[in-house]
């Protein structure tokens, strides 16, 4: 294909030629006003003059067209797994390019928009769609395609924001009349005193226009915890107790209703970091000793903990013959602290305390029932331990983990971890235990114990128990068979890691979740997830995983570091997974905890339609029926218009973009052509003149 067209090149400078022109202008008006003969002719010449002087070509272009663009974009969304809308947009795939291809001279571009990769923004198709035309020239686009569900995201505002002038038409998946119920979060709050409520938020929608009360469940840790009537449209406030520090998974479940599209957005996850007000510890120091402020200067460094602490340092039967009104010792409130404020609690801790008829036995009865329903104690004891008034001799023998032998070792050791001790959150990796002997400072002293319950975590002179760790019923007992860790305090031969230990035992009897013995934990970053179980147990047996969908997989665990194993894996749901190796489970979520995906999952053409119309699109449903077949309208090519769509068919517009192949340049006023034209100009002129004389 060629086109020819005009084009002039001066050969002077286009000022000088435009007033030449001017005054050739003025002569010849000047001849026809005087009626002059050869005017006209004269005119002739200097038009021919000036348009030598302009060097007109005629210049000729061979064009090869271009193939005009469509972009056709497939909406891979989570919510177009539902139903049959993945199926339909298959099929939407395969007669579109067939379509597009019987037209002739089109390119179609498909590409994957929406995809589960698209964090909590939600479906962006127009994205996807603006990244496809990227590298074509707009005034080649023909048309865009869109195969989604309707709801879109990333809508523009105007057509004029697509940046193209092309036609846009839409294919709607799904099917008309779906209904669905979903719960969403209002108010979430992310943190939560533990032992405290907190107040969340929850409305229920319905599209199926009901307004009874509906059913929903509340679970914590997997745990139902509660359950609320709801009424559709409304907003609730449900009550939800912070049981525990660290993550509380709690879910909010909405009844589902007969034919319900999905059931993906019945639920709503919230995490909730529990957190601790203030720690809450009572210190009862017997006899002094030289490592009586140990445990006090410990537990005084962390703000978090709120001490009380105690020393007895005059027991009722010291008779010196001190007058009491010389006495400057404060009374101990032991009816108040061991009786209704019991409770008020975190950890009770006895540093080498014994029966020294301060506490009556019927206050010991009240710790054993504390620590039974959920307390912590903690006996640091001395040599009083094994002796008539040591603490196992006192109701508090009922829960202590170990039996003394009524034996005391006097001479240097080194505590080691024990084999158990290497699993255990409080001692495992303790700084100096990697070497052996560990690198930390002899102690010198010893309670000979025999082990009742619970697990030996260090072992001291002759392998004998020296720190042991059990549980009873709710709560938890931790027993140190001698008062020799303040050498580590102090420095003596280097010292040794008295602050990990005690922090971590202190921590542990408080169940704080990272310090637990027998847990499983599963965390995701991104699209993986990481379980990892901690136990004491020689092996370690494959756990479950349960989808958002329902289905399951077994996961085998790789050993790690002691007590530890491990395994991560890949998904490609978001949602809440599921992990349980029959004892122990655990939650974890992946992506946004209510993806803005699953908030509204109905497919409808509305959202879409007046950015379609405004191009001269359509908008239309594909389904046939209630399976995933489908229907397409004809596809058809058409030149500039207003509209392009009907009830039967769409348009591909044809753009008549093309590309030049080839120049060809053909001088006018130069050369052969422009001196023949010349000298017929003067010709006309001489011939004018013989005349007029001849006349």
């Amino acid at each position: 294909m060629s086109d020819f067209s005009l084009s002039f090149t001066p050969l002077i400078a286009p000022a000088w030629l435009i007033a030449m022109a001017v005054a050739a202008i003025v002569v010849v008006a000047l001849g026809l006003l005087a009626r002059r003969r050869g005017s006209l002719l004269r005119a002739l010449g200097l038009a021919l003059v000036l348009l030598a002087l302009g060097d007109p070509s005629l210049v000729r272009e061979d064009r090869e067209p271009l193939r005009d663009v469509v972009a056709v974009v497939l909406d891979r969304s989570a919510s177009q797994s539902i139903g049959p809308r993945r199926a339909q947009t298959d099929k939407a795939r395969a007669e579109i390019e067939k379509s597009i291809n019987g037209l002739g001279n089109v390119d179609v571009h498909f590409v994957d928009g929406g995809g589960v990769d698209s964090g909590n923004d939600g479906t962006r198709l127009f994205a996807s769609l603006n990244a496809a035309l990227a590298d074509v020239p707009p005034e080649r686009v023909g048309g865009a395609i869109l195969v989604t569900d309707g709801v879109v995201h990333d809508i523009p505002a105007n057509a004029g924001a697509l940046g193209f002038n092309a036609p846009l038409h839409v294919f709607v998946t799904g099917r008309e009349g779906e209904r669905d119920r979903r719960i969403e979060l209002v108010e979430a709050p992310r943190f939560g005193l533990v032992g405290k409520d907190i107040s969340v938020g929850v409305r229920v929608h319905d599209t199926s226009g009901s307004s009874q009360p509906v059913q929903v469940r509340v679970r914590r840790d997997g745990a139902d915890i509660a359950n609320a009537r709801v009424r559709p449209g409304l907003l609730v406030r449900i009550p939800v107790q912070i049981e525990h520090g660290g993550p509380n998974v709690v879910e909010f479940e909405v009844a589902a209703l007969d034919d319900e599209l999905t059931t993906l957005n019945n639920k709503a996850v919230l995490t909730v970091e529990g957190v601790r007000d203030k720690l809450k510890v009572l210190l009862v120091s017997g006899e002094p000793h030289a490592g009586e402020r140990t445990w006090r200067n410990l537990l005084k460094a962390d703000a978090n903990v709120d001490l009380v602490h105690f020393t007895i340092l005059r027991p009722p039967e010291k008779q010196d013959g001190t007058p009491i009104s010389e006495l400057s010792l404060i009374a101990f409130p032991t009816s108040d602290l061991f009786g209704r404020r019991i409770k008020d609690f975190d950890l009770i801790i006895f540093d080498r305390y014994s029966s020294q008829t301060v506490l009556p036995n019927v206050y010991f009865e009240n710790i054993v029932r504390y620590v039974r329903e959920g307390g912590a104690l903690l006996m640091a004891t001395g040599p009083d331990f094994s002796g008539p008034e040591g603490l196992y001799y006192s109701p508090l023998g009922k829960i202590a983990p170990a039996r003394p032998t009524n034996a005391i070792i006097e001479r240097a050791f080194r505590a080691q971890v024990s084999d158990d001790g290497r699993k255990h959150p409080v001692t495992r990796g303790l700084p100096g235990s990697e070497q052996s002997p560990p690198q930390w400072s002899e102690w010198y002293r010893q309670v000979s114990a025999e082990r009742l319950r619970g697990v030996t975590v260090m072992n001291g002179a002759d392998n004998q128990p020296l720190l042991l760790l059990s549980r009873e019923g709710k709560g938890r007992v931790g027993l140190m068979l001698s008062d020799q860790i303040w050498l580590w305090a102090r420095g003596y031969q280097g010292g040794g890691p008295h602050l990990d230990l005690m922090r971590r035992m202190a921590h542990w009897l408080m169940k704080e979740p990272e310090l637990e013995e027998e847990a499983l934990r599963a965390t995701a970053r991104g699209r993986e997830i990481t379980i990892t179980r901690q136990s004491l147990k020689p092996e370690t047996p494959p756990v479950t995983l349960a989808f958002p969908s329902g289905e399951t997989r077994s996961v085998t665990l790789q050993a790690g570091e002691p007590g530890l194993s491990q395994a991560t894996l890949s998904v490609d749901d978001f949602g809440l997974y599921r992990v349980t190796d029959g004892e122990l489970s655990a939650l974890v979520n992946v992506g946004p905890e209510n993806p803005r995906e699953f908030q509204d999952v109905v497919s409808t053409p509305d959202k879409l339609r007046p950015l379609a119309e405004a191009t001269g699109g359509s908008v239309r449903r594909i389904s046939a029926g209630a399976d995933d077949s489908i229907v397409l309208p004809r596809f058809v090519s058409m030149r500039e218009s207003p509209v392009y769509g009907g009830s039967d068919y769409i348009g591909v517009k044809r753009t008549g973009a093309s590309v030049v192949t080839g120049i060809g340049v053909a001088p006018l006023a130069i050369g052969l052509v422009g001196l023949l034209v010349l000298l017929g100009g003067v010709l006309l002129g001489w011939i004018g003149e013989s005349r007029r004389r001849a006349s």
